[in-house]
């Protein structure tokens, strides 16, 4: 295989799943080949839609704003977490951590959740224990993303339930989340067979920003296997 590049990312669509109380998302033509002479998209969406990152300014108006991170925060090698298998809005305990964690290493966390994208299901997703940020923490990690709508718990319709512990942990240590990846199976599959892999999660650069939609991208390289 060599080098193989992954897509992580969903698409941007109008009417695509967001975070309770964002923005809706619009794409729709606003110039046509027709009657301009181009195609131009019209776009209507919160800086958290789609496959985003949060920058700690997200839970507190004291962290760093989306531009005050290095551009190393969004990239590294990459530790995948199986987490998959878990019931419906089930904690994510530290005993899951992967091996191989460390300063500069982006982990993904594996959920499983994607396959539930565009249903009912998605916002009962498993989410991360604040003991489970804490040691990720603890162990130099400052750049974390799940392939779910949040790495907190998202509240059932009705409730009034609401939870940032695990965005408190990160982003109070500095670090980035990214959130509605995709594909990570395949990721998953690569790590088990070895191959080194590497991350990028660059974020639309929104001047003064919580977080902005980003292409999250898995390069998966067979020839550099792992022992």
């Amino acid at each position: 295989m060599g080098v193989e590049l992954l897509d992580l990312s969903v698409p941007i669509v109008t009417g695509m799943p967001v975070y309770p109380g964002d923005p809706e998302v619009e794409a729709v033509p606003a110039l046509t080949v027709a009657e301009a002479g181009v195609n131009v998209l019209r776009l209507h969406m919160g800086s958290q839609s789609g496959t985003h990152v949060d920058a700690p300014f997200h839970i507190d108006d004291a962290l760093p704003r989306l531009d005050e991170l290095p551009l190393t925060r969004f990239t590294g090698p990459a530790v995948v977490m199986d987490a998959r298998g878990l019931p419906p809005r089930t904690s994510i305990g530290p005993d899951l951590l992967p091996a191989g964690l460390g300063p500069g290493v982006v982990l993904l966390v594996g959920t499983g959740w994607s396959r539930h994208w565009g249903t009912g299901d998605y916002p009962a997703h498993p989410f991360l224990a604040p003991e489970t940020a804490e040691a990720v923490v603890a162990a130099g990690v400052r750049t974390v993303a799940i392939d779910a709508l949040s790495v907190d718990r998202t509240p059932p319709p009705g409730s009034k339930e609401f939870s940032l512990d695990a965005h408190r942990v990160l982003c109070g240590a500095g670090a980035v989340i990214a959130e509605n990846l995709t594909g990570l199976d395949r990721v998953i599959e690569a790590q088990r067979a070895g191959c080194a892999i590497d991350v990028s999660l660059f974020p639309i650069a929104l001047s003064g920003a919580d977080g902005a939609p980003a292409r999250a991208v898995a390069r998966v390289d067979d020839r550099a296997v792992l022992i």
